[in-house]
């Protein structure tokens, strides 16, 4: 079995005395939880982020349907290619990807549900602020995105769905920019990676 997770798009706001949508930094990378309402589908992953070249890597390990997994996707949205990377096995799977891609911002047409602290207020250091939005996106599918009010950060994003409900996900450790950018670029045992099946990324997952 193979679990892709796939985010349609990494959601985040930023703001002043009133918030606004906004787009993220360009070079992001960081660690997310990812589960669904139904509890068949939990995964824990490592991502990069790069706005400027498109490119994602998602390094993920999790459970679905009660079986665990590991993957490893580098998306080249410029190139239209996604890789499936086994590290251990030393091999490669090359797919098309059918999406466009879609840089790290809240829909200009969210509505700001309200602002909160995370943590505590009573003293410095002990809390950030955030916002919150809700809206529609194309499909009529609802979301709702918590990001930090001051450098448009994710805190969480919800969104939902008809096969598992809505599929909640957590970022944490977040650091502006990327340590190793050789890591958005394919393995050299990559290059004679043959295509495959192309991959349909207007869908959260494709399970085999």
């Amino acid at each position: 079995m193979r679990v892709i997770i796939v985010l349609l798009t990494f959601l985040a706001a930023c703001g002043a005395k009133n918030p606004e949508p906004c787009t993220s930094p360009a070079l992001l990378s960081g660690q997310l939880t990812l589960s669904t309402q139904n509890e068949q589908l939990w995964a824990f992953a490592r991502y990069m982020y790069d706005a400027l070249g498109q490119r994602i890597r998602l390094q993920e390990m999790g459970f679905y349907q009660n079986k665990s997994f590991t993957y490893d996707a580098l998306l080249l949205y410029r190139e239209g290619v996604m890789y499936e990377i086994n590290q251990q096995d030393v091999t490669c799977k090359k797919r098309a990807l059918r999406a466009d891609f879609h840089p790290m911002a809240v829909p200009r047409n969210a509505s700001l549900m309200g602002q909160a602290v995370l943590g505590s207020s009573s003293g410095p250091g002990q809390g950030v602020l955030v916002d919150t939005w809700t809206g529609q996106l194309p499909d009529n599918a609802r979301y709702l995105i918590t990001v930090t009010e001051f450098g448009c950060i994710p805190i969480s994003t919800s969104y939902k769905t008809k096969p598992f409900g809505w599929i909640v996900t957590s970022f944490f450790n977040n650091v502006i920019g990327i340590s190793d950018p050789n890591q958005l670029n394919p393995p050299a045992f990559c290059q004679d990676a043959l295509h495959e099946e192309p991959v349909d990324f207007f869908s959260l997952f494709h399970m085999k």
